[in-house]
């Protein structure tokens, strides 16, 4: 494994455009470090939020190019936005998001609205790449039943047709100001934009341009740089999604080897620390699943297999699945697995993808057994994957997304009497316990002065 750069901090200092105060501030914002669980447990999520209806019917409109009211619609963005971190707050999540309402495709597809050189079109008669892979091929009945139900994300080609470039910093810094106007008005710990890693930027893409599909995925680092550098620099966490690191051996393996495979990761990685460099890393949260859908996921592949190549990207959080039934056993890679210094690890103990509504004390039991491997300071209680990929999913129900999250804090409280309890009941002790000794000094003291008079 290649060594791990040391953190640097980015003060930005643009004297020319804004003023002493705030200098001082972004200054504040850029230099604080990520938050840990140093006297409890903390809470967050992935991302991604069921959208309320208010923001669909204006994605609708705009799908259609019939009666878009865009200032409408960012109206009611920034209220809808406001009312989602209002109400995380409300439960007790700790470390935030914007449910990603800003984005108007899915959490990998957005990108085409902010990347200029890509082009779409209609499948050709090779079909839609999205509907392969070995659980596919071993599961068919049950997959035409899913699709038919909730429809394919990837409904176009998308080609590499021109250069590669970031275009969407307008669109990008209505979502910060919308979400930064949300933080202001709650009590939370701090916040997170999900954006996307390079590795699942347009997942299939195609490429008509480029020399190689290696220029190309390194032209798309180049430009997501931007993405990730604006949204730090404007003192939130920017959080990389990247279940194509995962999901890719379904649709490789086989024909292709583990081996081909595993170079294939270990590139995109390298990419994706190219994207982030000049960014400190404790600004960073990447986050690893093995796809959202509520599939049989057999031929995922084990998290110990790659699990030196997650911990290869720089990064302060490392977000991973770890609650659902095909890899909750995967807790024990922590076993032999250690985390870079500094970092921190942001297990799913509640998962997206079924309704059935996580006991508090099964959710404590998954934080226990971590904590008592990496440290209680290293671990912050999160979810498997988003409960929204796109703006017309839903995983769950509206209510039983909040009733999981609350079951998520109630679980973390639990965890925090267990791993903080006996240490603060010995903290209470301790200084009477120091009292007898003081007492014994003072008594000696007073005898001295009799004698002396």
């Amino acid at each position: 494994m290649a060594p791990r750069a040391r953190p640097r901090l980015h003060a930005r200092l643009d004297l020319l455009t804004i003023g002493p105060s705030t200098t001082i501030r972004r200054l504040r914002e850029e230099q604080r470090a990520m938050h840990r669980s140093t006297d409890r447990i903390l809470t967050t999520h992935v991302g991604s939020l069921i959208r309320p209806e208010s923001i669909r019917q204006f994605l609708r409109a705009k799908q259609r190019g019939e009666g878009y009211d865009a200032a409408a619609h960012a109206r009611c963005l920034k209220e809808e936005v406001a009312a989602v971190v209002r109400k995380q707050a409300e439960v007790g999540i700790d470390v935030v998001s914007d449910g990603e309402f800003g984005k108007g495709i899915s959490w990998s597809q957005y990108v085409f609205e902010r990347l200029s050189g890509f082009e779409r079109r209609p499948f050709t008669a090779s079909g839609n790449p999205f509907t392969r892979g070995a659980d596919r091929t071993r599961f068919p009945e049950f997959y035409a039943e899913l699709d038919a139900r909730d429809h394919v994300e990837t409904a176009y080609d998308t080609v590499a047709v021109a250069p590669i470039r970031y275009s969407g910093q307008a669109l990008l810094q209505q979502d910060i100001d919308n979400f930064k106007a949300a933080l202001s008005q709650v009590k939370v710990v701090e916040g997170f934009l999900p954006v996307v890693a390079p590795a699942s930027v347009i997942p299939d893409r195609k490429n008509e341009f480029y020399k190689s599909d290696e220029e190309l995925v390194d032209a798309i680092g180049s430009a997501m740089h931007t993405e990730y550098k604006q949204i730090v620099d404007n003192g939130l966490l920017a959080q990389l999604d990247d279940a194509r690191a995962a999901v890719t051996y379904d649709r490789m393996v086989p024909p292709a080897s583990f081996q081909d495979y595993r170079k294939w990761v270990a590139r995109h990685m390298d990419v994706l620390n190219r994207a982030t460099e000049g960014i400190p890393t404790d600004k960073i949260r990447y986050h690893v699943c093995w796809g959202s859908w509520p599939g049989p996921h057999t031929t995922d592949v084990p998290i110990k297999d790659i699990i030196d190549l997650i911990l290869h990207v720089r990064a302060g959080a490392y977000v991973l699945e770890m609650a659902n039934p095909r890899h909750e056993h995967e807790w024990r890679v922590w076993e032999s697995a250690k985390l870079p210094k500094g970092s921190v690890l942001i297990p799913g103990v509640i998962s997206h993808a079924t309704n059935v509504v996580e006991h508090p004390e099964l959710v404590a039991e998954r934080i226990v057994r971590l904590a008592k491997l990496v440290g209680r300071e290293n671990v912050i209680a999160g979810t498997d994957c988003g409960f929204a990929q796109q703006p017309f999913f839903q995983r769950v129900h509206p209510t039983i997304q909040w009733a999981k999250l609350q079951a998520l804090v109630e679980g973390a409280r639990i965890a925090t009497r267990e791993l903080w309890g006996r240490a603060r009941k010995a903290a209470k002790k301790r200084p009477a316990k120091q009292a007898a000794p003081k007492r014994k000094r003072m008594a000696k003291a007073a005898a001295k002065r009799r004698r002396a008079a």
